[in-house]
C-alpha cells in the first residue's frame, strides 16, 4: 500500500494559488498548474521507485500485562532494495490497553546489510488502565522514499488478546522481599503470650493481668493464684471484602479505585500467607459476587491472583447492609476483615456504620480508604471566580462528610487507613503487621 506524504500534500496545495495567478494574468499559460501538478506527481512516483521494500515484519506481542504498568509490543521489519527515510509503525488496539487506542513509534536501524536488506526494530509502550482481556487489533509499518514524498507502508490484522492482570509488582520487589523478611522474622517463632486464644501454661498472678484468666481450680490446688498464659495462633483467618461498586470504579491517578485496592491486597495477602495465616477474598457490589475459600502458605498466592483478575467493575451503587451480613454469616470464628470501599453520601454511610457494628462485636475490622489529593486541591485552591468558589465549597462538604464517616468509624474500635494511591499497599502492610505483633487476633 502507498499513500501521499504531508511534504507531497504541501507541494500540491501550494501549486494551486500560484497556477491562479499566472492564470490571471496569461490566461493562454493555464497549462502551468497542471504541469507542477504532473512534476510533483511524477517526483512522487520516482520516490516511490527508489523506496525499499518490505522483506519480513514480526510482531512480538505479549499474553500478560499488569495494570497501571507498562508493556512493550517489540517489532521487527526488514527492508531491502532501495532506500528508508523516517520508519514508522503504529498499534491500535482497544481502550483498555491504551487510552486513546493508537499509538505510533519510530522504528530505529538495528542492523545494515549494505545493499541487501537494512533491520529496523522499535517497541510500542502500552500502559493498560483496567483488568481483564485487552484486545490488539491491527499492527502497522510505514517508510518514506529518499525525497520523503510517498508513504510505502504494510498493514496486518492481529486478534491477539492480552490479558491484564492485577498489579504484583510490590510483590516481586526485592526491597519487599527483604523487608518481609525481617519482619515477619520473630512473629512466626516467638510466642506471645497472655493475648492468644490457644492455652499454654500457668504462670503466677501478676499485677495488671486480666482476670478472667485466673484458673482457680489451679490456684486452689497450688495454694497460689495462678493464671492462664496463651500463645497467639498463627492460622488466623484474613478476609479481603473489595467494593466493586461505582464509586470504587472511578479513576484516581489514571487507575480505578478498585485496581489499587486490588494491589494493595494482593501485597498484603502475600505476607499474611508467608506469615502462616489463611487468607480469603470477597467482592461485592449491589449483591455479594464473590467469596473465595480460605487458602494458606505462598504456593497458593496464584489462586488469590486469579480470584482478584475475576473482580468485575460495576455501575451499581454498593449494598453494605447485604454485603457485610453474608461475609458474617460465612465466618464462624474471629476475623481480621479489611474492608476496601469509598463513600461519598452520609445515607449510605449510616446503612454501613449500622452494618459494620454488628462485624465489630465478633471480628477485628480494617478500613482502608484511598485519599482524594484532586478534592483536596480543590477545597484547598483560591477561588477566582464564583464557580471556582462554588466548586471549592462543594469538595470542602465532602471532605467533612468523609471525616464524619471515619471519625464514627473510629469510635466503634474500626481502624481506618486513609493513604495516597501510591502509598496505600505500604500502610496496609505495616496495619498487618503492627496487628500480628499485639496478636490482636
Amino acid at each position: 500500500m502507498i499513500a501521499p506524504t504531508q511534504r507531497t500534500v504541501l507541494l500540491l496545495a501550494a501549486g494551486a494559488p500560484i497556477a491562479l495567478v499566472i492564470a490571471a494574468i496569461y490566461p493562454s499559460a493555464w497549462a502551468i498548474g497542471v504541469a507542477w501538478s504532473a512534476v510533483v506527481l511524477l517526483m512522487a512516483f520516482a520516490d516511490f521507485l527508489m523506496a525499499a521494500t518490505k522483506r519480513d515484519f514480526e510482531a512480538d506481542e505479549p499474553f500478560f500485562a499488569e495494570v497501571g504498568r507498562e508493556c512493550a509490543i517489540e517489532t521487527k521489519l526488514t527492508l531491502g532494495g532501495g532506500f528508508a527515510e523516517k520508519v514508522e509503525a503504529f498499534v491500535e488496539t482497544d481502550d483498555r490497553l491504551h487510552e486513546k487506542g493508537r499509538t505510533i513509534f519510530s522504528l530505529n536501524i538495528a542492523d545494515d546489510e549494505g545493499e541487501k536488506s537494512s533491520i529496523f526494530k522499535g517497541a510500542a509502550k502500552l500502559v493498560p488502565n483496567r483488568r481483564g482481556p485487552g484486545e490488539v487489533r491491527r499492527i502497522g509499518v510505514r517508510w518514506a522514499g529518499p525525497m520523503g514524498l510517498i508513504w510505502r507502508q504494510y498493514i496486518q490484522k492481529s486478534d491477539h488478546i492480552v490479558r491484564v492482570t492485577p498489579d504484583v509488582a510490590q510483590v516481586r520487589s526485592p526491597n519487599v522481599q527483604l523487608f518481609l523478611r525481617d519482619a515477619l522474622y520473630g512473629i512466626v517463632a516467638r510466642k506471645f503470650r497472655g493475648e492468644g486464644t490457644e492455652f499454654d501454661a500457668l504462670a503466677d498472678y501478676q499485677p495488671g493481668m486480666d482476670r478472667r484468666n485466673i484458673d482457680w481450680k489451679g490456684s486452689a490446688r497450688h495454694t497460689r493464684l495462678l493464671a492462664k498464659e496463651y500463645d497467639t495462633e498463627r492460622n488466623n483467618q484474613i478476609v479481603f471484602a473489595i467494593d466493586t461498586g461505582s464509586t470504587m470504579c472511578e479513576p484516581i491517578g489514571g487507575l480505578p479505585r478498585i485496581d489499587c485496592a486490588v494491589s494493595a491486597a494482593l501485597l498484603t495477602g502475600y505476607a499474611a500467607l508467608k506469615s502462616g495465616d489463611r487468607v480469603s477474598m470477597m467482592a461485592f457490589a449491589d449483591r455479594p459476587q464473590s467469596f473465595s475459600p480460605f487458602v494458606t502458605g505462598t504456593n497458593q498466592f496464584h489462586r488469590l491472583q486469579s480470584e482478584a483478575g475475576l473482580m468485575d467493575y460495576s455501575a451499581k451503587e454498593s449494598n453494605y447492609t447485604l454485603a457485610l451480613s453474608t461475609l458474617s454469616a460465612r465466618l464462624q470464628r474471629r476475623s481480621l476483615i479489611i474492608i476496601f470501599t469509598d463513600f461519598t453520601d452520609t445515607t449510605s454511610a449510616e446503612m454501613m456504620l449500622e452494618s459494620v457494628g454488628r462485624l465489630v462485636d465478633k471480628h477485628l475490622v480494617l478500613f482502608l480508604l484511598i485519599a482524594d489529593d484532586e478534592l483536596a486541591n480543590i477545597a484547598e485552591q483560591r477561588p477566582s471566580s464564583i464557580d471556582a468558589l462554588a466548586e471549592s465549597v462543594t469538595a470542602d462538604a465532602l471532605i467533612s462528610e468523609k471525616q464524619f464517616v471515619v471519625t464514627k468509624l473510629q469510635r466503634m474500635g474500626v481502624d481506618v487507613i486513609e493513604a495516597p494511591r501510591e502509598d496505600i499497599g505500604t500502610h496496609l502492610l505495616n496495619a498487618y503487621l503492627r496487628i500480628k505483633r499485639r496478636g490482636a487476633l
